[in-house]
C-alpha cells in the first residue's frame, strides 16, 4: 500500500518479520526492522524520499562508492519508555554531524526536513520493534553513498541517502581489555578522522585484529605524529579518571566529536566533577596507573553507551585497573540512560519525542 506524508512516499510492508526475531538474543546490527528510507541525489538536487520495505538494492559494479569510498554514516538510537512513548536522543547533533562528514567527502548535504520526516515515519511504522526497558533500543543507521556509474577518480555526481534500523541490546556485554597503539594510527592531521567516514573504520580492523590475537578487545589510538597522546578507543571516545578528575582528549580533525562524549562531560560538570578536556599523554596515564592515581578508564559512544575497561597494555606490560565502588562510568551511564528512557528530568533538553500513535 502506497501513501504519502508531507514530503515522503510511503510503501508499507505486506508481511512484517517481527515475529521471526528473538529479541532476547540479538547480535548487534544483524537484524533490520521492516522499513527503510532511500533518497537519491541526481541532476544537482535531492529527489523525493521513499520509505519502503527493507530489502536489497541493485547497484552497478562501477558505482563510485565501491572504488573511491565516498560513504559516511551516523549512529543513533530510539528508546521506548514504560508508557510506550518513543524518544530520540539529541538527534539534531546526528543530523549536523552527518552533513559535516558529507561535506568533507565532497558529498552534498541532506535537507533537514527530509531527515526528520524520514526518521519519524520509519519509527511510527516500526514502533513495535522498539522494546521498552533499559538496555533495549532501536539502533538507527543513516548513511549516504556515491552511486554514479564509472571508475574515473572523481567525486560522484549521484548519491543515495539511506536509513535502516536494527533492534539492539548492549554493544559490549562486559568490561573490555585494551592496548595502546604504538605503530598504527586511526587518522592523521588534515585527514578525515573527525568525520564518520566508512574508511576510518576499515583502517582500524587490521590493527584491532592484531590486538585481539593478544587478548585485547580494542585499541586506544594515539596521535599519528608521535604516538605520545591518547585519542580514541576503537569506535568510542575515551575518558580517564585520575584521582577525582575526569580527563578526555579535545576534539580536532583526528577525533570524532562524539555526542555521548559531550553528554558525559555535561553530566559530570553538572554533578560537580572536575573535567579537563586536554591532550592526555600516554606516560601520564601509565604513571598514574603505577602510583594508584588512575581509578578508571571507560569508553563512550552511541552503540556502546559507556563501557568500563578492565585494564590496558603498553610496551608489553599490562596495567590492571582497580575495582571502584560508585564509579564515574557507572554513575554517568545511569544518569544518561535515565534521561534517554524518560526516567529522569531532562534539564538539558536532550530528549526528542516521536509521536508514534
Amino acid at each position: 500500500m502506497e501513501t504519502q506524508s508531507k514530503m515522503i512516499e510511503i510503501t508499507k510492508t505486506k508481511n512484517s518479520r517481527i515475529n521471526e526475531v528473538d529479541f532476547d538474543n540479538l547480535s548487534f546490527g544483524k537484524v533490520c526492522s521492516d522499513h527503510m528510507m532511500i533518497c537519491d541525489y541526481k541532476d544537482g538536487k535531492w529527489g523525493t524520499p521513499q520509505v519502503l520495505p527493507y530489502g536489497p538494492m541493485p547497484m552497478e559494479p562501477s558505482s563510485k562508492v565501491f572504488h573511491y569510498g565516498q560513504a559516511v554514516f551516523e549512529g543513533m538510537k530510539a528508546f521506548k519508555d514504560e508508557d510506550g512513548k518513543v524518544w530520540l536522543f539529541r538527534p539534531e547533533q546526528n543530523f549536523n554531524r552527518i552533513n559535516i562528514s558529507a561535506k568533507r567527502l565532497a558529498i552534498p548535504e541532506f535537507p533537514k526536513e527530509y531527515f526528520f520526516e524520514a526518521l519519524e515515519t520509519i519509527l511510527k511504522l516500526d514502533k513495535d520493534w522498539i522494546k521498552p526497558g533499559k538496555g533495549n533500543s532501536l539502533y538507527i543507521r543513516p548513511f549516504v553513498i556515491g552511486t554514479e556509474n564509472g571508475v574515473s577518480a572523481s567525486p560522484s555526481s549521484e548519491y543515495r541517502f539511506i536509513i535502516i534500523c536494527c533492534p539492539a541490546k548492549a554493544y559490549y556485554s562486559s568490561p573490555v581489555k585494551v592496548t595502546i597503539a604504538q605503530q598504527y594510527s586511526r587518522s592523521a592531521d588534515g585527514g578525515v578522522g573527525f568525520a564518520k567516514a566508512a574508511g576510518n573504520y576499515a583502517a582500524q580492523f587490521y590493527p584491532t585484529n592484531l590486538a585481539k590475537e593478544k587478548g585485547y578487545q580494542q585499541v586506544i589510538w594515539t596521535d599519528a605524529n608521535t604516538h605520545e597522546y591518547l585519542e580514541e578507543c576503537g569506535t568510542m571516545n575515551v575518558f580517564f579518571r585520575v584521582g577525582d578528575k575526569l580527563l578526555t582528549a579535545p576534539t580536532n580533525d583526528r577525533i570524532l566529536d562524539g555526542i555521548t562524549r559531550k553528554s558525559i562531560i555535561a553530566l559530570a560538570e553538572d554533578d560537580g566533577v572536575e573535567v579537563e578536556v586536554r591532550r592526555v599523554a600516554v606516560k601520564e596515564i601509565v604513571e598514574a596507573a603505577k602510583n594508584g592515581e588512575l581509578k578508571e578508564v571507560f569508553g563512550a559512544g552511541t552503540a556502546a553507551t559507556i563501557v568500563p575497561f578492565l585494564g590496558f597494555d603498553f610496551n608489553e606490560e599490562y596495567y590492571e585497573l582497580p575495582k571502584v565502588e560508585n564509579s564515574y562510568g557507572s554513575k554517568f551511564k545511569t544518569k544518561l540512560q535515565d534521561i534517554q528512557y524518560n526516567m529522569a528530568e531532562d534539564k538539558f533538553d536532550w530528549r526528542y519525542e516521536v509521536k508514534v500513535d
